[in-house]
Parts: C-alpha cells; structure tokens; sequence
C-alpha cells in the first residue's frame, strides 16, 4: 500500500455467514463430465475470509460505467470473462451495496441473490471445467465509502466522493464497494474501462487512454439526456482488484515520457494549484525520475505506463492522509513529498506486478517499498539507509507501550487489524537492510532483481522469498528469518 501520512485504515472484512449449498448441484453435463457444485464464497483468506470467491479465474473485466457527481450515482454493466476450475453450479461475486438489476451468463439471464458482500450468481446450465464462461451484472447505486475500520491507520478510503466527481483507493478491499469482482489479489485480470461523465469533467483509470467522446448520455437520476463525455481506458498487465481505480473530476493533464521511454500520465486537481502552482510539474518530473531510477535497479518497468493523480480529496471536508499505489499511475489525496511518490512507484514492482498471494504477505509490498523509500532518500543526500533503520530501531522502545503495538506486530503474519502497523513499512525495511548487511550488496540487489522478474504479473509468498534469498544469497538464513520477520519482540541489532 501506498505510504500514509496518516495511519492506513484497512477495512475489516465482516464474516458474513458463507452461502450454504441451498442450489441442489446440476445434474451431469450432457458429455458426461461429473456433477456440478457451488464455487466456494471466499478464497480462505485468514484476514478476509469472504474476499475472492472459489471455482474460477477471471481473465478479463470490461466496466462499462455512468457517473453522476450531482447525485453520487454509478451505474452500469461490468461484463467478466472467467474460466470455470471446477463444474459449477453457481457461484459468488464480492459487490457490497448497490443494487442488483440484472445478471446474464453467456448472454442467458441467470438467477442472483444477496447474501451480505456475496452476490450468487445460478446460471441456467452448469459451467463445465476448463470452460470459458461470461457474467455481465447491471447495477447502480451510491458507492459507499469504508470509515471506522481500525485497518487501515483510520482513514476513510475505497469509493470517496468529491465536489466534482470521485477519488478511489480501493486496498485492500474497497473494490467491491464500486463495481462486482473476484476481490482478492491472488486472481488477477486485464481491464477495459468505458465510463461516461458529464462533459467538462475528465474520467482517469489504469491502463492507457483508448478514446473519449462527447454524446448525449442517460443519468439514471436526471430527468432527461445530457451532454456527457465517454473515457475509454485500457489496462492490458494483469491487475489485481485493489489496485484498479476510477477518478472523476476536473483535471491539469501533462503527458510525455520518462528519459528512459517510459509514457508518463499525470493529472492534477486545479484546486491543488491554487496553493502549489507547480504541483503538475512536479508530479511529472518526480515520476519521471523515479520511474527510471526504479526501472536501472529492479529492472524493465512492468506496466505500459507510468503516472500520477493527485486530488484535492477530503471526506466531509478533512483532507484524506492516504496516497495508493494503484497500477501504472498512483493516487495522492494532496501533493505528497518526492519520497512518497518514490515509495508508489517503487510498488509498481513490489505490490503491482508481484503481488501477495495471500494479505498476510502484505510486507512483500509495504517493507520493499519502504526500503526503497529509505534508499531514494539516501541517494538524494538524505540518511543512509543503515543509520535510518538503527535510529528506527533505536526509537523504539521495548516492550511495547499500552495501546501502540510495534514489536508486537509479526512481520511475516502481522494480523488483518495491524496489516498495515508501521512495523511492517518501517520495521521490514530494517529486516531488508539487515539482509542486505548480512549478503552483500551485489548478492541483494541481485536477489529483489531476480524476485521481480520470476514472479512478474503474478502472485507470491513469504516462503517464496525467504527460499529464494537462500539460494542466491548461498547462505543458511532460516535463523535470521525465524528472528526478523516470524517472531515477535526486540532482537539484539545483527
């Protein structure tokens, strides 16, 4: 996740009873090929249980979507394409609130109900293994935003709406509060999005800007046609559902390239420049430069653009303190520090591409990007890292005070609650440092090199890591893992 200046607020996934098998299974398919049972309602997660849904793979999302600032109206019509991994008699999309209008199944309307965050889907006809299979749900309503959960450093995030249009920051489970998903990271998709907006506002997401065109257009809340403008987006890396966003609003555009080619979006809120006149070029230029220096040390930069969207976003009138690393252009609630834009980019290798098979690999992200972090600063006259990890280390005390977990925290398992304690930003980098310390340069930068290309556009694991650390590194580091990222407490310093 994207470094807070606030505490990052994770929503707490609410334990819905899971979906009993109420739909008898369908009979055998016609060629014989086995009975047919209910996708599983969630993927196991340990931190959200009912986040993902088993018995397929989304391949691709196309959302096609209306926006309405005047009323905080979404609606419209995503359309998957997902490939059945057993026969399936129905199965479960994550989508809290909104409402439901229709659901087709290979183009066949299929029978839906509502079981808290679990929108089950009974097509007419089970859906045989291996077998390619579409789900278009149409829907509408006011995209709730997630405030009150302890997860995510307090912040209210997800679907927030703005004076002009919207700011989305979706990690780790505000997706499912705007459009229907397979919301976990461990399933990840290519995306088209078409969204129509009043005209005079511009609609952002992931990907690259296929089109826009100005039509007359129907707002389900507004008595007759407007006119409008259509955004068309396309996303062609796998992205995992956290990561996607749509923002609304009226936007200072700059576009070019990076010194090394990378393409460079980046758009930012006028009110922002009322204050901070330059706030385009900057953005620009600190993505520019971060997005190279990060390509020369984890290799070819993973997605067919870089960027940034910076938002004058508040909810009910307090400014946000989040900024999020959504794919190929991160998010900002305000103008943030170059640090902070080196910290989102960073993830555009370690979160994006590599992403947590599972959230309590949530360091993979958070400790990666912060070390990172700590080393853009070093390289630009700032501490270097080792004294920056010992002053953290040295700040802490021990045990920890009432109330204020850090050495508690489990960097490897820290606890859906505390997912996104600073343990695991800045205490992970100390791990990384430390590892570092111990292999030598060349032996680490060759390990997070080697990391980021053998699980580009996938999913991975602490174990993955640690047993990769060990075969480049040549070294016996189960102890040094066993101290460092499993176990609670304060170490000696190495």
């Amino acid at each position: 996740m994207a470094s807070r200046t606030t505490s990052r607020l994770l929503p707490i996934a609410v334990a819905a009873a899971c979906v009993a098998a109420l739909v008898p299974a369908a009979s055998a398919a016609a060629s014989g090929g086995g009975r047919f049972t209910p996708g599983a309602p969630g993927v196991g997660d340990e931190y959200f249980p009912l986040e993902g849904n088993g018995g397929y793979d989304v391949r691709h999302y196309a959302l096609d979507l209306a926006y309405d600032p005047d009323h905080d109206q979404l609606d419209g019509t995503v359309t998957i394409t997902a490939r059945a991994t057993q026969n399936l008699s129905r199965f479960d999309l994550d989508l809290s609130g909104m409402h439901v209008s229709k659901v087709r199944v290979n183009r066949s309307t299929a029978r839906f109900t509502r079981n808290g965050q679990e929108l089950v889907i009974t097509p007419r006809r089970g859906l045989p293994k291996g077998g390619t299979f579409t789900v278009a749900v149409t829907y509408g309503g006011v995209p709730q935003t997630i405030v009150g959960s302890p997860i995510v450093f307090g912040s209210p995030y997800g679907f927030l709406h703005t004076p002009d249009g919207a700011f989305v920051g979706g990690e780790p489970n505000g997706a499912s509060t705007w459009f229907p998903s397979n919301d976990h990271p461990s399933d990840k998709a290519t995306f088209d999005y078409a969204i129509t907006v009043p005209k005079g506002l511009g609609a952002i997401a992931n990907g690259v800007l296929k089109g826009q065109k100005d039509r007359k257009a129907v707002f389900s809340r507004r008595p007759a046609p407007i006119e409008a403008t259509t955004f068309r987006w396309h996303e062609n890396s796998p992205m995992a559902t956290y990561l996607t966003t749509i923002d609304i609003g009226r936007w200072d555009v700059k576009t070019g390239r990076t010194p090394l080619g990378t393409p460079n979006y980046t758009a930012v809120d006028p009110e922002l420049l009322k204050t901070q006149p330059n706030a385009v070029g900057f953005f620009f230029d600190t993505t520019s430069e971060a997005t190279d220096l990060w390509t020369r040390t984890w290799g070819p930069y993973p997605f067919n653009t870089t960027g940034a969207i910076a938002d004058d976003a508040r909810y009910e009138g307090q400014p946000l303190g989040f900024s999020l690393e959504t794919q190929g252009k991160p998010v900002y609630s305000a103008v943030r520090n170059t640090s902070t834009i080196a910290h989102e980019l960073a993830h555009q290798w370690f979160g994006d591409s590599v992403s947590p098979a599972r959230w309590k690999d949530i360091w993979l992200n958070e400790s990666f990007a912060t070390w990172s972090q700590l080393y853009w600063n070093e390289l630009h006259g700032g501490t270097k890292v080792a004294d920056a990890v010992r002053a953290t280390y040295n700040a802490r005390p021990y045990p920890d005070p009432a109330g204020s977990p850090w050495w508690s925290v489990v960097i490897a398992d820290p606890q859906r609650d505390t997912m996104f304690n600073n343990r695991v930003y800045n205490g992970g980098a100390m791990v990384l440092q430390f590892l570092r310390e111990r292999i030598g340069d060349e032996k680490f930068f060759a390990l997070l090199r080697t990391w980021v290309a053998r699980h580009r556009y996938g999913n991975a694991t602490t174990e993955q890591f640690t047993a990769l650390a060990e075969r480049v590194s040549g070294q016996d580091l189960g102890a040094f893992f066993r101290t460092w990222i499993y176990s609670p407490g304060k170490p000696p310093l190495p």
